[in-house]
């Protein structure tokens, strides 16, 4: 099946196993949260592979929505957890310790056609990607750049008057395992009819043909749908080739791939997850992309899969989701 569509160009995607070409271009079911979030806490409670010290989750603030077109938000606690793996790919190691000092609020989906439209309409977000006929509405966004991606969370923080992001790789990672400590959130090994990736899930119209809307599959145990596969999400941090000196605070890698920002602090000085914005990526053209998509293998979908992205470049695998620093609105 060719999926091109105007314009594109073949271009190579780094994954640490070589690289895998992609038809990429360069330029400028959904489910009610509240029921997911308990059955996901549930299912995760009883899951082999979750972490004791990471269900706090149940003290957490209610999900939530700031307006009609926003994304629904999920607040996660602060906590820590080991980021990567020292098995199997070199760039998904070593196996490092983070600790978030500091909660933050996700989205429950990747961001959607739907939702990008709205920021299209109030004149913050470039319109005119190509669907390839695969459909609109609650699938995920896709062909649009880093920047873009950036235009879309700065649109939200103006509309309500909070501080939208893209993610860390460690608080994407914090929120892809959901407590657990295996590849994936249900275990050692991929399950049929779990996630959006190449011959996943022979049976779905999708299967290695195209994204699937969002929610199409269970959530993990914190409520969160499509963190592996669907496809590749953008995070704030500059690529580095393993997690060696990776901030152990979970805030972003800088361009030079050190741990810490120019004046030596572990933290800028409002103590928040983000470095200032020359720090976060404006300065290095590669970006680090998460969990894998419907046109890559399994193993590129744990929740380890990481790969390099080039932020000037748009392609039909690479999304996005966005955090949302607290305060948190009051729980009703």
């Amino acid at each position: 099946m060719d999926t091109r569509g105007p314009g594109l160009e073949y271009k190579a995607l780094s994954t640490g196993q070589g690289f895998t070409g992609c038809f990429c271009g360069s330029r400028r079911a959904d489910r009610p949260i509240g029921a997911a979030l308990a059955l996901g806490i549930l299912l995760g409670i009883a899951q082999p592979g979750l972490a004791r010290d990471q269900r706090p989750l149940l003290n957490a603030p209610l999900p939530f929505k700031e307006c009609t077109d926003c994304p629904e938000m999920v607040p996660l606690p602060a906590g820590s957890f080991t980021m990567g793996d020292d098995r199997g790919r070199q760039n998904v190691g070593p196996a490092v310790p983070i600790t978030l000092s500091r909660p933050f609020a996700i989205a429950r989906t990747e961001t959607t056609w739907d939702q990008w439209t709205a920021c299209v309409a109030d004149g913050a977000c470039e319109g005119g990607q190509d669907d390839h006929a695969w459909g609109r509405g609650n699938r995920p966004m896709i062909n649009i750049t880093w920047d873009q991606a950036r235009d879309y969370a700065a649109w939200l923080s103006a509309k309500t008057g909070a501080t939208y992001r893209l993610p860390t790789e460690a608080e994407w990672e914090y929120a892809a395992r959901a407590g657990t400590d295996t590849p994936w959130w249900f275990g050692e090994t991929m399950v049929t009819g779990r996630v959006n990736c190449r011959h996943c899930d022979p049976d779905k119209p999708w299967d290695a043909r195209s994204s699937a809307p969002v929610g199409s599959y269970p959530p993990n145990p914190w409520g969160l749908s499509d963190m592996n596969g669907n496809v590749w999400e953008f995070t704030l941090d500059c690529w580095s080739k393993t997690h060696a000196g990776a901030p152990p605070d979970g805030s972003a890698r800088p361009p030079d791939g050190s741990a810490r920002p120019p004046d030596g602090s572990a933290r800028p000085p409002d103590g928040s997850a983000r470095r200032p914005e020359s720090q976060n990526g404006e300065d290095c053209r590669d970006k680090t992309m998460r969990g894998g998509a419907w046109y890559y293998k399994a193993s590129l979908s744990a929740s380890t899969g990481r790969a390099r992205a080039d932020s000037h470049v748009w392609s039909y695998v690479v999304g996005f989701r966005v955090v949302r620093e607290p305060p948190f609105p009051a729980s009703p």
